[in-house]
């Protein structure tokens, strides 16, 4: 085993996460490389992915997982998952500070907003600043999942997102509704909210040469990339492309899904029942090159997000990455996906299925539209949306909490 031992002068940071492993979470792992890259020392404590150790060291990071609970159930299972997640956590956390002395800065993300009483603990004991890196609005999310549940598990929701935030020093929001959230909901300060989106690496996501076996047969593809939850609307695809194949008669259009969730045995056992194994394909989570394949074959990306209180103000970062791949999207007409896609998107009356299916279709047949807006894509990832812009305010914030001068940053670039 390899223990990372911190130099001199880093300043050490604790990055728990609870929903995805590390580095599967993008986010997560990209936020890692840009501390260390700056000259902090980062540990990560995070559920394990299959095959993963207990202890690790990637790249410089020092990960500390626990094996995930996830009982389901329904709201029953969230709270017992929410609680296991809560104890494993702090175990290790209590291990990485023994292992290696005090965390200056301590960054929780959510879902779910339950790890304040930690950073409390390690205030207390050392001083430690808070970070919380907001990713979902749970109380969001918990209306999206159980539209017809009890206001009570709502209102408990709220109280635990407010505290999350006013225990916090400095809030990071994915987007400008997540910012004005901070602000108007739970009373933070403008100035401790910071908008850090999860822009794509245009150096790591960008389209290579198309792969024939990836079409399976077909003239062109369309992809899906990322969670499959039931906030996510993968049973969209599957609809989708039981309407193009079965009703429009288009058996040229094949589709691939990659990414796994707690709807994945569903949708999988949609498809079948429908009689789609020929046309919609499921991967599982694949390795990045398996998604680089697929991306620089598929001809569109699909962001089937339905609208409802969650994704409507949230950045689907799917979105942005077939934009990184020079994809056109087709998207329900949702806030903050315009705000992401702008030009290098078709927008779909929400929820609407059958709209949905024949916006794939007229994009797979319009190739000279599906060029431009690729071309509009790929450009509004390089110049804006892309992870170096966005990494140079994420590390502003932490050399703001410490008091890291630009000079003292510079000298570990």
């Amino acid at each position: 085993m390899v223990r990372r031992t911190a130099a001199a002068g880093e300043p050490r940071v604790l990055i728990i996460v609870q929903n995805l492993p590390v580095p599967f979470d993008r986010r997560v792992w990209l936020e890692s490389k840009a501390l260390m890259a700056a000259g902090y020392d980062v540990t990560v404590v995070c559920p394990k992915a299959p095959g993963d150790p207990a202890y690790h060291v990637v790249d410089g990071a020092a990960l500390h997982k626990y094996r995930p609970y996830a009982p389901g159930g329904g709201r029953a299972g969230f709270f017992v998952e929410y609680v296991y997640s809560f104890l494993a956590t702090l175990r290790l956390v209590l291990r990485a500070r023994r292992r290696g002395g005090r965390f200056r800065v301590l960054q929780a993300c959510n879902p779910p907003d339950i790890f304040w009483p930690i950073a409390l603990l390690l205030r207390w004991l050392d001083g430690t600043l808070f970070v919380f890196d907001h990713h979902d609005l749970c109380p969001e999310l918990y209306r999206s999942r159980f539209p017809d549940g009890p206001a009570l598990p709502y209102r408990g929701l709220r109280a635990l997102e407010r505290r999350t935030h006013r225990t916090a020093d400095h809030v990071i929001s994915t987007n400008d509704s997540y910012r004005r959230i901070a602000i108007e909901r739970s009373g933070k300060s403008p100035d401790d909210v910071t908008v850090v989106r999860t822009g794509p690496d245009p150096d790591k996501l960008k389209r290579g040469n198309a792969d024939e076996p990836c079409l399976r047969g077909h003239r062109h593809l369309a992809a899906y990339i990322g969670v499959m939850g039931p906030q996510d609307g993968v049973d969209v695809v599957v609809r989708a492309a039981d309407h193009v194949v079965h009703t429009l008669g288009r058996k040229d259009i094949g589709f691939t899904l990659i990414g796994s969730g707690d709807s994945y045995d569903e949708v999988v056992a949609l498809r079948d029942e429908l009689g789609l194994r020929d046309h919609v394909e499921f991967t599982g989570r694949a390795p990045d090159d398996v998604v680089t394949r697929v991306m620089s074959t598929a001809d569109v990306g699909l962001s089937p997000d339905p609208k409802n209180p969650l994704n409507d103000v949230s950045t689907m970062n799917k979105t942005m990455e077939y934009m990184a791949y020079g994809l056109p999207v087709v998207a329900f007409d949702l806030r903050e996906t315009r705000v992401s896609a702008g030009d290098a998107a078709v927008y779909v009356r929400p929820n609407d299925v059958r709209l949905y299916a024949e916006a794939v279709v007229d994009l797979a047949d319009d190739e000279p539209r599906r060029t431009r807006m690729a071309a509009l894509g790929r450009d509004r990832v390089e110049r804006v949306l892309a992870w170096p812009h966005q990494e140079r305010a994420y590390v502003a914030v932490y050399d703001r909490l410490v008091g890291r001068t630009a000079v003292t940053a510079e000298a570990y670039a």
